[in-house]
């Protein structure tokens, strides 16, 4: 059996939910503003609260989106959802539905939901620097006259959300530039990380890192559980 080590450090932590003596933040909008400045009114002008033609090729041509969620009590989470390109359908200008697929069944996003409806959700395109901004309020519906369009590989989801837009726009390139995201020569071979087994064996060493990596490789191959 393949054996994990856990390493152990020695350094100081901040205390859970303290910046004292780490740092000074910013507590108010308007030193924010004084650090950052305000938004022009091309930027301004550029929010909407629906799709147009124009905007919602982004919505059609995106096979990956980031959605973003909190609790009642403000925790937050973000969670990636990906599928064939236009697997998010735009139902009217104002509406959207994001159709769900089996996951790890924790239901953070769902939870969340239950608690608290409003949503963000950030498109991406390969290949493409600007991404599309949505924000608004979901709902967890089940219709399936609503769902059955989103079948994949014959398989209708049990669930999906239904947006209501309320903020829309595009997002400038420039963090994708930094970052050089889409430049192949930039691209990280996954073997140069820890593997998801070695990362579960560093929490609970009872877990097999190469068995779960072999079980799970043969899982994905299979396509199981993707839909």
């Amino acid at each position: 059996m393949r054996r994990c080590s856990r390493s152990r450090s020695s350094a100081a932590r901040t205390p859970s939910g303290s910046l004292a003596g780490v740092a000074t933040p910013v507590l108010a909008e308007d030193a924010l503003r004084s650090l950052i400045g305000e938004p022009s009114d091309v930027v301004r002008a550029k929010i909407s609260d629906r799709l147009n033609d124009l905007t919602r090729q982004f919505v059609e041509r995106s096979p990956f989106l980031c959605l973003a969620t909190s609790a009642a009590d403000g925790a937050c989470d973000v969670s990636p959802r990906g599928d064939p390109p236009g697997f998010v359908r735009i139902l009217d200008e104002r509406t959207l539905l994001l159709p769900d697929r089996p996951g790890n069944r924790l239901a953070d996003s769902h939870r969340n939901i239950l608690e608290n409806p409003h949503v963000a959700l950030l498109f991406v395109i390969p290949g493409v620097s600007d991404t599309f901004r949505v924000n608004g309020t979901a709902a967890i519906v089940t219709d399936r006259e609503l769902l059955e369009p989103c079948a994949v590989e014959g398989k209708v989801p049990k669930l999906g959300l239904l947006i209501e837009i309320e903020e829309c726009f595009t997002h400038c390139s420039k963090a994708f530039l930094r970052a050089q995201l889409w430049d192949p020569e930039r691209y990280v071979e996954r073997k140069e990380l820890p593997s998801s087994g070695e990362i579960l064996c560093s929490l609970d060493e009872r877990i097999d890192a190469a068995a779960y990596d072999a079980e799970r490789a043969e899982r994905y191959a299979r396509r199981e559980g993707f839909y």
